[in-house]
Order: structure tokens, then sequence, then C-alpha cells
């Protein structure tokens, strides 16, 4: 009796060690892929970055980041692109963030299931696949013409906060819908009201995943050209801004200017280069503040 039992266990142990090694190494496999794509993700990241340091790099001194464009943008720093670019990154930010907020907590929270609700959800979804330059002519045709705010920085940040407000909108509906339900029942337990429920419990909960979503859209913010090309830049400009409806430089649209304009000497070009990497930094020293801030409310709220 007990050697047909070993022999009918026999074959089931077989196959079932050959079932694991086929799962393992099917899983072996897979790891081995996604290593690959993230490695060839981060070759190419790592290139540009060394591209950009490297020409950019020798160009950067104390008077390239303070001094004004001479001699038609051939000499002289970029510090009035680089306030320009600051101001436009942060109007954009400022208008985009309690609007994206206010429809994500709209969204989530307070509105009806009807297929009005689903137009608008498809809506925000197709406003993200829109192209930078359309966005470009709206602002053009909204902002600087029809609102009467010119070429400025109210135009320029009101396009880009609109480009933004997608990315802002669906980050903070998935960081919302992740908190979880046990947190709102506690509060609505306890005599809070929905909203009291939402404000200090949902929102300081969720605030990691939104500022997820700031971060991705600062990078996009900050590095566009299109969309100020017609509402907020100017080719050239010794002066600094003095308030919400001057015309600014900014480091996309100088460098464009500087590598398309002209006969483009080898000094514009290393001046392109330096603007880069200036740029680069910008968005790191911004996203960087952003990445310290939903660090600290991860600690705090253990999410």
């Amino acid at each position: 009796m007990t050697q047909n039992t070993s022999h009918t266990a026999e074959p089931f142990t077989v196959s079932t060690r050959r079932a694991i090694n086929a799962r393992d190494f099917s899983q072996a496999l897979g790891f081995l892929f996604l290593g690959a794509c993230a490695a060839f993700a981060l070759f190419f990241l790592g290139s540009i970055l060394y591209f950009v340091i490297v020409r950019g790099a020798p160009v950067i001194s104390w008077e390239f980041l303070t001094s004004v464009p001479r001699k038609a943008m051939t000499q002289g720093g970029v510090a009035p692109a680089i306030v320009g670019t600051f101001y436009l990154t942060l109007g954009a930010i400022a208008f985009a963030l309690p609007l994206g907020l206010a429809c994500a907590i709209y969204l989530t929270e307070y509105s009806p299931k009807t297929i009005l609700v689903n137009i608008i959800r498809l809506s925000i979804a197709n406003l993200a696949g829109i192209p930078s330059i359309v966005f470009g002519l709206f602002g053009f045709t909204v902002f600087v013409k029809i609102f009467g705010f010119g070429v400025s920085i109210l135009s320029g940040s009101l396009t880009l906060g609109i480009m933004a407000l997608p990315g802002i909108i669906a980050a903070s509906q998935e960081a919302i819908l992740a908190v979880p339900q046990s947190y709102k029942e506690a509060s609505l337990a306890l005599g809070a009201t929905h909203w009291q429920t939402i404000a200090r419990v949902v929102l300081p909960s969720s605030l990691p995943g939104i500022l997820t979503g700031v971060i991705l859209n600062v990078g996009r913010v900050a590095g566009e050209t299109a969309a100020i090309l017609f509402t907020a830049t100017t080719f050239y400009t010794r002066g600094y801004p003095d308030s919400l409806f001057s015309e600014v430089m900014a480091l996309p649209y100088h460098i464009y200017a500087l590598m398309t304009e002209g006969t483009r000497p080898e000094s514009q070009t290393l001046i392109a280069y330096g603007s880069s990497l200036i740029l680069l930094t910008l968005v790191l020293f911004i996203s960087g503040l952003a990445i310290i801030l939903r660090q600290r409310q991860r600690r705090v709220y253990g999410s």
C-alpha cells in the first residue's frame, strides 16, 4: 500500500516542480524585461543630462546669471529670462492648483452619476491631449485680445495654468480616491460634516499624491514654448517685469530664439546650452521643494 502511494505521488511532484520552474522562469524573464526598460530610460535621461551639463556648464558664471543680454544676445547673461520663467511657472501653478483641486473634489465627492458628469470627465481627459500651440492660440485670442491683458505675465500664466489643469485634476482625483473609506466613516461618525471631513481628513491624507501631480506639471509648464509664444514672451528686453501686465523673456523661448534667429555664432550656441542647464536646474529646484513637502506630509500621515 505504501509503495503504491509513493508511485502515485512521484508524477505529481515532478509536474509540480515543472510548473514552479516555469513560473519562476516567467517571473525572472518579466523582471529582466522591466529592468531593461528602466535601464533604457535611465540611459537616455543620463545622456541628456550629461550632454546639457558638459556643454552648458562652461558658460555658467555669476555674471551670466545676474546680467542682461548684450550685443544681439551674443554676450551677457540671461537674468531677465530666469525671472520671467520663474514668474510664469509660479503664476501657472497658483492658478491651476486651486481650480484643479476644486474640480477634483467636486468630481469625487459631490458630483452625481449622470451623463453630464461623464462628459466632463471625458473632456478633462481629452484636454490633456490638445497640442500646446492650440493653447497658445486660445490664450492669445481670449486673454490677450478679448480680456485685454495684452502680451503679459498674466496672459501667459493663465494659458499655462489651463495646460496644467488636466494633469492636476487627474492626479488629485486619484489621490482623493486612494484615501481609505474608513477615514471618512470615522470622521463622519464623530460628528464632522461632509466638508469638514474633506478639509481635515481627505485633503491632508491625499496631499502627497496631489503634490506628485504638481511636480509632474511643473516641468511641462516651465519648459513650454509654444503656449507663451503669443501670450507672454518678448524676443529681447533689458529690464525686469514690474507688474502682471509686463511682457517678459523666458528661458524656453530664449533658447528657441538663440538657435533660430540671426547668424547663430558659436557664442549664441553656448548661451543656449547654458540657458538649457539653468532651465533644468530651475525645474529641479521647484520640483525639489514640492518633493520635500510631499515627503514631510507622508511622514506626518504615515502614507
